[in-house]
């Protein structure tokens, strides 16, 4: 297959499989949503969803989360792993939200990648989840899967996201991040790879048939 069979290809699978794409992320504003992903960082979905609900109802939104006890903060999501870093961040950009952005999550990459904690995939998340720009947060299923469909060099995610935001239409961004990212769960782990299940991968890499 060509590059552009490939896309083709994945794109249709991708829509067949996952018509619909629920964020994995429980949250109910851009700000909760903000914080999930934050703390999602080598951490699963499925833990922070049962972090985030304690973590919510000691502050709702930023002018009560800073004035929390950082060390309050760490309590509740250690479970989620990094809870020194995460908690002072939490405290920190909340912060930061009420002094400079009126208390409100800014809707821009230049403010959100200046918050403490906050990276381009983080605020990609945010950016595509909460405000609808379109956007391609790579983690590292969507890394991983643009490599095994030879559709980037896997040198860095820097790399993947060009790749990705080239090939594919923008339009469909903030859809098929998550489609990959379903897919990739279910279909094509990190370990213990199972060509036959993984069928995308399987048929993408099938060599060209001989031209008569």
């Amino acid at each position: 297959m060509t590059k552009s069979e490939k896309v083709k290809f994945i794109m249709s699978e991708l829509e067949r499989l996952y018509p619909t794409t629920p964020i994995p992320l429980d949250h109910t504003d851009s700000y909760s949503l903000l914080i999930a992903v934050l703390l999602s960082a080598q951490c699963t979905d499925k833990r922070v969803n049962t972090v985030t609900p304690a973590l919510f109802e000691l502050a709702s939104e930023p002018r009560e989360m800073m004035e929390k006890d950082v060390e309050k903060i760490r309590e509740i999501i250690r479970p989620c792993g990094l809870s020194p870093r995460k908690s002072k961040a939490i405290k920190d950009l909340s912060r930061i939200l009420v002094e400079k952005h009126g208390g409100e999550v800014p809707d821009n990459f230049e403010d959100l990648e200046e918050l403490p904690g906050v990276g381009h995939k983080t605020a990609s998340v945010v950016m595509s989840q909460a405000f609808g720009v379109p956007a391609f947060p790579v983690d590292t299923h969507i890394h991983r899967l643009m490599t095994r469909w030879g559709l980037t060099s896997g040198k860095n995610v820097v790399q993947t996201e060009k790749d990705a935001k080239r090939l594919f239409p923008r339009e469909k961004w903030n859809k098929l991040h998550l489609q990959i990212i379903f897919y990739g769960r279910e279909f094509s782990p990190a370990r213990g790879l199972d060509i036959e299940k993984d069928f995308i991968t399987s048929k993408v890499n099938k060599p060209l048939a001989p031209r008569k």
